[in-house]
């Protein structure tokens, strides 16, 4: 084959002449900074950052190619909850102007602008903490922008699957199904590790590193990162009140990360050796001393664990057959079944801490005894004591109360006793998370005596203003309940000894003047609400009767609840500690944390007094 050669293009006389028009056209000349030329719409210019929008997430610091992004803490700038108190520094002489920190800034605080001309003499005025204003102080024209193709985070959730509301309407079952291996590391890649939520939760648990170990299928890890803080993650990755979740910074453009359903995906995951190895592993033999705890619900356990793992002796004194509190008795089996409560209660017995159920402290065994022969005693009894409403007709044996009927229903489903009394029409007072679970405790009842579902809510708080969590009041919704919001309970209708129904008004204030809650019913707009049971959920209350006279004189209360040192968790008596509801309110990770943290504390107490 014969090599081919390119002909030479014939060169052209006037070629050279064509330039010399360009010698005489006025050139395109911009005077800096006397002129200025505006940019191309997208331009990349100087950034701008909203700092109303702004949380401090670091995002942007964190895809920086170049590493022109640090965040710094903002002077005197007291935090909001779920923002972090830094901003982005930008290094102009390392950005390469790409606009990455744009495409991945969770709350779309941070653009570019068509502001492009900057000039001084002094090298560090090119390290700029951006404002709405920019760099030249001269509010800037947006420039460049991100969109659905350039956005770099998936604001979609990966959907949790249920049980559907007909197959779980007679069941007491678990009914949601947790994520597949798939489906938790898809949910985990959407996080991008800021550790917002870690700040918000009460236990701080290391969030963005358990979340991590789903993705790098280290499950053995996942487990370490969370006994670190919270030995509850089986019942905590179920019924966690999941603060987390409202500030993760997702949520600000999308929706946020499943974080309860991956803890979840976790402990049901994770294998049942790596378990024993990671919890037996942490038991140390540097503690020398004796702890009393009254109450197993979650602040006692996690108070428990934490003492036995620094090395101390733990009796746990219970006065129900099983341990767990609220969590074993409160909480319906389809929310959170026996078999994830037994399962973290194991582990905490596994490494020596003794539980005495049936043993009523005040009855079975004496406080005083406790005393003598522990230490420290830590109470955590929990609100376990329903409240009870004033009003006509509250008195009556059909008017039942939810902490009175929720450990029944529980006892049914372990089939220990009977199956509650529940009527043909149900109504339930009070909007709830505890409302909700006896209005679905109640429907579900019925579906296996009558057939159909008839239970009616009413609560004083609007629909959009309801305390329940979202979950509940959708599942409850698909269940059958109907709610009525802004109705307070006026009287229960009796006639002939039988109960009839509630008489409801409308409520237009919760609160008075002064902020106290306080509500104001207008009695010129009632409705009746036919039932021939009615079910009160509007609270529940601690029980001090373990305690000697003695004791609560000398204790402190706001309220219902135990005054104690925040920082030490002692009460006015030093050996005496508290946590849990009797301190907080009913929350289990504020349980799991109180009992955490009063674990320090009396660590701290007993080296101290050596």
């Amino acid at each position: 084959m014969e090599d081919r050669i390119m002909d030479k293009p014939k060169s052209n006389f006037f070629a050279p002449f064509k330039g010399i028009k360009y010698m005489i056209q006025k050139p395109v000349t911009i005077r800096v900074p006397e002129e200025e030329r505006e940019a191309q719409k997208r331009y990349r210019g100087f950034h701008t950052n909203d700092w109303e929008e702004c949380i401090g997430c670091g995002t942007c610091a964190d895809i920086c190619p170049t590493d022109a992004i640090n965040m710094e803490k903002v002077p005197d700038y007291d935090a909001p909850e779920g923002e972090k108190d830094e901003r982005p520094v930008i290094d102009y002489g390392r950005c390469c102007f790409c606009g990455f920190c744009v495409d991945i800034c969770t709350t779309g605080s941070l653009k570019m602008s068509k502001d492009y001309i900057y000039m001084d003499e002094d090298a560090d005025t090119f390290l700029y903490i951006p404002d709405e204003e920019g760099l030249n102080k001269n509010y800037p024209k947006e420039g460049y922008e991100r969109n659905e193709d350039t956005d770099l985070l998936d604001l979609e959730r990966i959907a949790m699957r249920y049980t559907k509301s007909k197959k779980r309407k007679d069941s007491f079952l678990e009914y949601v199904k947790g994520f597949s291996k798939e489906e938790a590391k898809r949910e985990a890649a959407r996080c991008v590790e800021c550790g917002i939520c870690t700040d918000r939760c009460p236990a701080h648990m290391d969030i963005p590193e358990y979340i991590n170990t789903i993705w790098d299928d280290n499950l053995e890890e996942g487990v370490e990162w969370m006994y670190e803080t919270n030995p509850l993650p089986n019942i905590c990755g179920r019924v966690c009140t999941h603060k987390c979740e409202d500030v993760c910074t997702i949520s600000h453009r999308g929706e946020p990360i499943a974080i309860r359903w991956l803890k979840r995906y976790i402990v049901d995951n994770a294998p049942e050796d790596v378990y024993e190895e990671v919890v037996l592993s942490n038991v140390s033999k540097e503690g020398e001393g004796s702890i009393a705890i009254i109450g197993a619900g979650p602040a006692g356990l996690s108070a428990a664990y934490y003492l036995r793992t620094i090395g101390y002796d733990v009796d746990i004194y219970e006065k129900e057959e099983l341990a767990g509190g609220v969590m074993r008795y409160g909480i319906p089996r389809y929310r959170l079944p026996d078999e994830a409560i037994d399962k973290d209660i194991l582990f905490i017995e596994k490494i020596g801490v003794n539980i005495h159920r049936n043993t009523k402290v005040g009855k079975d065994i004496k406080f005083s005894k406790l005393r003598e022969k522990h230490d420290v005693v830590f109470i955590s009894t929990g609100f376990m004591e329903p409240r009870h409403l004033k009003i006509k007709g509250s008195d009556h044996p059909d008017v039942v109360a939810a902490m009175d009927f929720l450990p029944k229903v529980r006892d049914f489903v372990r089939d220990k006793k009977q199956m509650p009394e529940v009527a043909e029409k149900v109504v339930v007072i009070g909007g709830g998370d505890v409302a909700y679970d006896v209005g679905r405790s109640v429907a579900r009842l019925q579906n296996i005596k009558y057939g159909k579902v008839d239970v009616t809510l009413t609560a004083l708080e609007k629909k959009e203003d309801l305390p329940a969590g979202e979950d509940e009041i959708q599942e409850g919704k698909e269940e059958g309940l109907e709610i009525y919001p802004a109705s307070g309970p006026v009287e229960i209708i009796i006639e002939n000894d039988e109960i009839k129904g509630l008489k409801t008004a409308e409520c237009i204030a919760l609160f008075d003047d002064k902020g106290n809650f306080n509500p104001k019913l207008n009695k010129d707009n009632t409705e009746i609400h036919e039932a021939s049971q009615v079910f009160i959920s509007i609270g529940q209350a601690p029980n001090y009767d373990y305690l000697p006279d003695n004791i609560k004189e000398e204790l402190e209360f706001k309220g219902p609840q135990i005054k104690i040192n925040e920082k030490t968790h002692q009460t006015s008596m030093d050996w005496l500690f508290a946590g849990g509801d009797i301190v907080n309110g009913p929350d289990i990770i504020n349980g799991v944390a109180d009992g955490h943290n009063a674990a320090k504390a009396i660590d701290d107490y007993i080296r101290s007094n050596k």
